[in-house]
């Protein structure tokens, strides 16, 4: 393990990279005081863990959301999302990773408070590093040996992949006479994919611009704010005008958008057909 605790760059031998992600636990700090950030790090690093840091709530939902850490060793006062929102979001997004309070709050009402919100352990500052570490070895090992979900299986609907591993999408085009179609990357960009995987997750389901802005970017929506809007027209331009007939992002007046399948009308087909 490199001192940083950082994953080294992926080797050019895929079974390796993947042997690695799967014997190798990573831990996600998120703490604003660069010291204690750094001493976590260094020991959690010594005992093999792969280490990422960050300093506030609203970065540290994007590493949850996309990048799936094995466990988060989390301080409550936090800039952006504070800890006890960034752990209501998680919770209530189904998200299970294992989470680790560090905190200087050491009232018993506090620490009864955040577990009951989800948190999986707490430990008040100052903490013992050799104790931090023995209690994330230990929720790592409990998490490995729960049962897990598919939450990172591929969306496949409607001549549509949605892949979150490789982070792309792959849109069935139209065939000839018994030709079913080839496969065609998308393009999409990091954002576009981000935004598409959050909607799919929940097919039928109208989000709001806002929810859409704070999952997906991380920050909250704002009037005249236009980003989920252009980021849905270019998802559109790339998957809808690449599939064999059909539409897969749907506007759902008043609210936001849905993920939900469905035939192209001939209207949409000439518009597609003239840009």
């Amino acid at each position: 393990m490199p001192p940083s605790g950082r994953r080294p760059k992926y080797t050019t031998v895929p079974w390796i990279d993947r042997l690695y992600d799967a014997l190798v636990a990573t831990v996600l700090i998120v703490e604003d005081d660069p010291v204690l950030q750094q001493v976590m790090r260094r020991h959690l690093s010594a005992a093999g863990f792969s280490v990422e840091t960050v300093d506030d709530g609203d970065r540290a939902l994007r590493k949850l959301r996309f990048e799936k850490p094995d466990l988060v060793v989390l301080d409550l006062m936090i800039p952006g999302t504070d800890g006890w929102a960034l752990l209501d979001q998680v919770r209530a997004e189904g998200d299970e990773t294992p989470i680790i309070v560090l905190s200087a709050r050491s009232a018993e009402f506090d620490k009864v408070h955040v577990l009951e919100r989800g948190a999986d352990d707490y430990m008040t500052k100052p903490a013992s590093m050799r104790e931090l570490v023995a209690r994330v070895k230990t929720n790592v090992r409990r998490s490995k040996i729960a049962p897990t979900t598919s939450a990172e299986a591929v969306i496949d609907v409607d001549g549509l992949q949605i892949d979150p591993n490789r982070q792309r999408a792959l849109v069935r085009q139209e065939g000839d006479g018994d030709d079913p179609g080839r496969w065609a990357d998308a393009g999409l960009t990091v954002k576009e994919f981000r935004l598409l995987w959050t909607l799919a997750c929940s097919p039928g389901r109208a989000m709001s611009r806002d929810e859409l802005q704070q999952r997906v970017w991380g920050v909250p929506y704002r009037p005249r704010d236009r980003s989920v809007d252009v980021c849905v027209r270019r998802i559109r331009e790339k998957v809808d005008q690449r599939s064999a007939g059909t539409t897969y992002i749907q506007t759902h007046y008043g609210i936001g958008y849905r993920f939900e399948p469905q035939a192209r009308t001939e209207d949409e087909t000439e518009d597609a057909e003239q840009e």
